[in-house]
């Protein structure tokens, strides 16, 4: 029987491996990406209670960059199968609501130490593999971000439980946070193996069962995060991992009197639709259920004319072409000074120009493949686009093959129209869109910025004057969830930078924050009063 409140272990970032030449990290970990390159096709299925199932609708697994290799199968599921994995989350939810809560931290910090450890190359590897990562960028996401995912949640937990109203003499106020009341479901994209297994892990520490639908092109990595978790002791239905069509569990879910919250990461169109579904069956539930999203963004590099052309170029380097520019937060528009456009295009076509592309197997790759051929197709569109106009020119890349994988050279354009479409468009690849703005109309520029996208997720100023770098913190105070001053609008870290935006971003309920956390719980005041009154009369009736 708990009788103390117990001290957790101090959250502290995950240290971020190197991966340099000759580094034992680097030769382990490639070694791990070969063996699962070259073993038998696997067989993913989905995990419902304490069951493995499988079915005979078969989809496959290929690398992006490799799109002709099977990695494997996995299992398409159907209705029944949503429904049998709401009914393993229900059965399961009274044994881990009741657990206390030091058990059930308990079995996170483990997934962070075993992550941090004997799990790290095969999750960094089968992202590297699914995803498409970079050894860089599988590291500070598949293992970096979900360890501090895992750590920091739980000392936020604990935060959360101690915060506790008053009591006068007489009295005992009590603050209990009760998990919600039915189930979470969880809809995860494929860019980040962190927010597929936060979107689950974040609901289920405060005492929620989970019912998780990962995106078709993440299932490989999302195997390994199921493996993590079953290793690390979580029990049986706490979390269930299904592989359907979108609308096959919705259809399901959003009618179920059961359903208590959506934790989503994706597209703002799919948001804006389920929260319609939602909506339209609010009677149907026995609660009104959370919704938590974090759908897109249109980041921004704002340059002001104080600002260092080479720091500039490489912020926008960075920014809009790390992981194929398949973020969120990745830079996608920028604006810049007539003053310093010479420098900056140069020095920005220079570093670009100088990425290596190709397979994830050779770390000298900073740009591998898109996600896989819908996405290649998009994004070689908006390029075919941009070679057609008068108002816009690509001044580096512009080039995409998709005959071994799906490679999409990093593009950048250059405009004379603010409002043209790849500066008012989400992408979500690597294509950057530069408007070169007169430097005399610094605050007239940041005004259009405000005003060109309906997203307010990531973006960042450049600049060494305080007072421009002032002007634009109060005038963009709407336009980004994140905004950064001096550096890269992308690599939230959890603990230092909470991540999330508003306006057509999401709901900023800031993933690695407490904030998030209080979104799966419902308070219960609790009075006690140690010496009732026996008699009705008040003073003021004598």
């Amino acid at each position: 029987m708990s009788n103390a409140f117990f001290a957790v272990p101090k959250a502290i970032n995950e240290p971020v491996k190197s991966y340099a030449p000759g580094s034992p990290e680097r030769e382990s970990l490639l070694a791990k990406y070969n063996e699962l390159y070259n073993q038998a096709p696997i067989d993913v299925p989905m995990y419902i209670g304490n069951q493995q199932v499988r079915t005979d609708n078969k989809k496959t697994l290929n690398p992006p960059h490799d799109h002709k290799k099977v990695l494997g199968h996995f299992s398409y599921g159907t209705q029944d199968h949503v429904k049998q994995a709401i009914d393993a989350a229900l059965a399961a939810k009274k044994d881990w609501a009741n657990l206390p809560w030091e058990d059930r931290a308990s079995i996170f910090l483990k997934a962070a130490d075993l992550l941090a450890g004997p799990f790290r190359d095969k999750m960094n590897a089968a992202s590297m593999l699914a995803q498409s990562k970079n050894v860089f960028q599988a590291e500070i996401d598949a293992a970096c971000e979900m360890i501090d995912f895992f750590r920091f949640n739980v000392q936020y937990m604990t935060q959360i439980y101690k915060e506790q109203p008053e009591s006068l003499p007489g009295l005992w106020n009590r603050l209990q946070y009760r998990p919600l009341e039915g189930f979470i479901f969880a809809i995860t994209p494929f860019n980040f193996t962190s927010i597929a297994a936060n979107l689950c892990a974040a609901p289920a520490m405060m005492g929620n069962v989970v019912v998780w639908k990962p995106a078709d092109t993440q299932v490989y990595s999302a195997q390994v995060i199921m493996e993590l978790f079953q290793a690390a002791g979580l029990p049986d239905g706490v979390i269930n991992m299904i592989t359907v069509d979108g609308p096959t569990a919705g259809d399901v879910v959003f009618n179920h009197p059961d359903f208590a919250g959506l934790h989503f990461t994706g597209s703002t169109g799919v948001f804006r639709h389920l929260w319609k579904e939602i909506g339209m069956n609010i009677d149907k539930y026995k609660t009104y259920p959370r919704i938590v999203g974090e759908t897109g963004g249109k980041d921004f590099v704002m340059m002001h004319q104080s600002a260092d052309p080479k720091e500039v170029a490489t912020a926008m380097a960075r920014g809009a072409f790390e992981f194929q520019g398949q973020k969120c937060s990745a830079a996608s528009r920028a604006y810049i000074p007539a003053c310093c456009a010479k420098e900056v295009k140069e020095e920005l076509v220079k570093q670009v120009s100088s990425f290596k592309m190709g397979s994830t197997v050779d770390p000298s790759n900073f740009v591998n493949a898109v996600i896989d051929e819908k996405a290649f197709d998009k994004i070689a569109g908006y390029i075919d686009f941009i070679k057609e106009q008068d108002d816009a020119e690509i001044v580096v890349g512009g080039h995409y093959d998709k005959s071994v994988g799906y490679f999409i050279e990093p593009t950048v354009v250059f405009t004379s129209n603010p409002k043209f479409r790849t500066m008012c468009e989400e992408i979500f690849g690597p294509v950057l869109t530069v408007y070169t703005y007169d430097e005399n109309k610094y605050e007239e520029t940041l005004e259009l910025l405000d005003s060109t996208s309906e997203y307010a997720l990531t973006g960042c100023v450049m600049a060494k004057d305080r007072y421009a770098i002032n002007t634009a913190v109060k005038l963009l105070e709407n336009s980004a969830g994140n905004f950064y001053i001096n550096d890269k609008p992308t690599g939230a870290v959890v603990g230092q930078q909470p991540f999330g935006g508003a306006r057509a971003s999401g709901t900023n309920d800031k993933a690695g924050a407490a904030m998030n956390l209080l979104r799966w719980v419902s308070a219960r005041t609790i009075k006690e009063t140690f010496v009732p009154p026996t008699d009705y009369r008040y003073p003021f009736l004598g």
